[in-house]
């Protein structure tokens, strides 16, 4: 395979300039993003072909001058220019010479996508504004407590500040669990996750949860645990990370759905053809539903279902903190219309798997 053959198979753009800063090899990719074709930018002064620009206007050669400045320059960093379209490059040089402090006789250029880094900044920017917002409510909250309990400690009854502190105590809950929330999407993301998983009894864990979440709403939440009197084993777990997880979906039948939400826990009967054996955890709301051509998008982070409000990691955490149990968790149609959320928990561990 000749050089450009080779260059033309690498996935980013390649310049090469020779001692006397005439191209000596565009390839495919680097031509298509600098509009030339490889054969007529050969022979002609590097300026001309790198025909990239910041934002002031000024010419990645006439700012790097990759074959003057110090004798022991090896290359310039990754930056980020400007084609001649106004689509984001990011560049960098290497300058290859016979030896020390001895004359640049090469200069080869790498020229990649800024998409990437587009996409991963408007991810950053979009998690920094969740993060604010989510923040803002619960110390408002707090603050606002606060100084009315020291403005007016002495005018308030029993009654008013055990309900101001209740209110304060909630709110600081509120913080903990998205902070938590946080933590879990980075160790996801990253690969470090850890787990503490033990022998657990689904029905009183997830008994508690309805009821915990029963008290702090109208809604109606039922729960059926066994229905066909089969037995449930147990699931191997990680008790704090099952209780997330199922919070997450019972809260958000509570938040986006109507009605009443309906939660069952069953056994998976062993030889199943999809789920493990271990229990299934079904979440069923009474609202719009989630339609088929969304359900991909639903375990992405920031993806949010009607206008309620939430960080947009809730089912994101679900999908990563199931997926790490070995379990799986899938959406469908709720019998009454809403959504279908159902978890399977596998009573070995299935991590590895």
């Amino acid at each position: 395979m000749d050089a450009q053959a080779l260059a033309d198979s690498l996935p980013d753009g390649v310049v090469v300039a020779d001692a006397d800063q005439q191209v000596e090899l565009v390839s495919a990719p680097a031509a298509r993003m600098l509009g030339v074709t490889p054969e007529e930018a050969v022979g002609r002064p590097l300026a001309e072909v790198l025909a990239l620009r910041d934002q002031d206007g000024r010419a990645w050669v006439a700012c790097n001058t990759p074959y003057a400045g110090l004798a022991t320059r090896t290359g310039v960093p990754e930056q980020s220019w400007l084609l001649p379209d106004g689509t984001e490059v990011l560049v960098a040089a290497r300058l290859h010479r016979d030896g020390v402090h001895q004359p640049v006789r090469r200069v080869a250029v790498t020229l990649r996508s800024g998409r990437g880094r587009a996409r991963l900044d408007r991810e950053r920017s979009d998690l920094v504004a969740t993060v604010a917002h989510e923040l803002r409510s619960p110390l408002t909250g707090v603050k606002g407590f606060v100084q009315a309990l020291l403005n007016r400690w002495d005018k308030l009854n029993d009654d008013q500040k055990k309900l101001m502190l209740t209110t304060v105590s909630a709110d600081a809950d509120r913080l903990s669990r998205l902070i938590a929330e946080l933590l879990d999407v980075a160790r996801i993301d990253t690969g470090r996750l850890q787990l503490y998983p033990r022998p657990s009894d689904a029905a009183v864990l997830v008994t508690r949860i309805v009821e915990s979440v029963q008290a702090g709403t109208a809604r109606a939440v039922e729960l059926v645990v066994d229905p066909h009197g089969d037995g449930l084993p147990t699931v191997h777990v990680d008790p704090d990370k099952f209780t997330q997880v199922v919070t997450n979906l019972v809260e958000n039948g509570v938040r986006h759905g109507d009605g009443s939400v309906r939660v069952l826990v069953e056994a998976v009967a062993p030889g199943h053809e999809t789920d493990p054996p271990g229990v299934r955890v079904t979440v069923d709301d009474e609202g719009e539903g989630i339609p088929e051509e969304m359900r991909r998008r639903v375990f992405t982070k920031f993806w949010k279902g009607g206008a309620r409000g939430g960080s947009g990691l809730g089912l994101y955490l679900v999908h990563g903190l199931v997926r790490a149990h070995g379990g799986t968790v899938t959406i469908a149609d709720a019998p009454g219309g809403g959504a279908r959320l159902v978890t399977t928990w596998p009573s070995e561990d299935r991590r590895q798997e």
